[in-house]
């Protein structure tokens, strides 16, 4: 069941650089907003969403609004039916790029979800908005994380300011996460990218790497996953964080295989499925630090029509 997919990553890596190009290149006089800015609006937009109120936020007059990979009018969805934020926020920015992001937790009556959030602020006024909300509905067969919405935390590591000699570039750091999802598809035990010893992962809500990323990659416990499709959407320089847009497809023909050290596995996935998520890394000194992602389920071979590139 092992393939070799080095060079199909280095394909990869040269299509996903094209999307990179553009979101790294956007013009700095286009963000309107700084950090602290985009920051308070995005602070707007939550208030406003859980009042169903879009006049407490800076909307435009046109806003494209996108809810779990369907482009619906605004406001619509699950504007209509929150009812609280239990959060608490981890909130970040992209001033370059005029991008904020969010993730937290909210209630829809007595339905809990975890809610991962993409702002696009042009001239001072929201003009898109991206919602991946993830409720146990969501998640579907087979089963996997999902957490306590009124336990919900953030490594305190992933708000904080980076100093000058942490720093890389942009392109540096959607290279080196790129390179977790490079690991992720069919993971073969063949690291693409450095993690930190403190690397971990929170996914809807729930600690799912508590002893490190690094030890179940070079397992390869997870070579069932065929494909992830990615696409960098937002980079906080100043805090080293990147998030992407993606989806992990499985295809449902990798049934029984064996760890890198020989032990028998079983998938869970035994039909073609696929997880949409939004997820965001900290680099640190080079390195993947602490990770934290939504994500829901959906239909195979799932597309997002924010997507900038044709998936392969």
């Amino acid at each position: 069941m092992r393939r070799n997919f080095r060079g199909s990553w280095r394909q990869g890596w040269a299509a996903l650089a094209m999307v990179a190009a553009a979101l790294l290149g956007t013009s700095v006089a286009q963000a309107a907003c700084d950090d602290a800015c985009l920051t308070q609006i995005a602070d707007q937009y939550r208030a406003a969403y859980v009042h169903h109120d879009p006049k407490q936020a800076p909307f435009a007059a046109h806003v494209r609004f996108m809810e779990n990979n369907v482009e619906l009018p605004f406001p619509d969805g699950s504007w209509d039916v929150v009812t609280s934020e239990v959060g608490p926020p981890l909130t970040f920015s992209d001033p370059r790029t005029g991008n904020a992001g969010i993730y937290t937790a909210v209630m829809m009556g007595n339905t809990p979800a975890f809610l991962a959030i993409r702002l696009r602020i042009a001239q001072g006024k929201i003009v898109e908005v991206e919602h991946l909300l993830s409720t146990k509905r969501l998640i579907s067969a087979p089963p996997t994380p999902f957490g306590d919405v009124t336990k919900l935390t953030h490594d305190p590591l992933t708000r904080q300011l980076l100093t000058p000699t942490q720093r890389r570039s942009r392109a540096e750091l959607v290279r080196i996460a790129d390179g977790y999802f490079a690991t992720l598809a069919h993971n073969d035990g063949t690291l693409h990218t450095q993690f930190a010893p403190f690397c971990h992962r929170i996914e809807n809500g729930m600690e799912t790497a508590p002893n490190g990323c690094a030890g179940p990659f070079k397992l390869g416990t997870y070579l069932f996953n065929v494909r992830v499709r990615r696409e960098p959407v937002m980079v906080d320089e100043a805090r080293g964080l990147v998030m992407f847009r993606g989806f992990i497809d499985h295809k449902g023909n990798v049934i029984d295989f064996k760890l890198t050290d020989g032990t028998p596995r079983t998938s869970p996935f035994q039909e073609p499925h696929t997880w949409s998520f939004l997820e965001t890394f900290k680099i640190i000194d080079g390195a993947v630090g602490p990770v934290e992602a939504d994500f829901i389920g959906s239909p195979y071979y799932s597309k997002s029509p924010w997507s900038v590139k044709s998936h392969p």
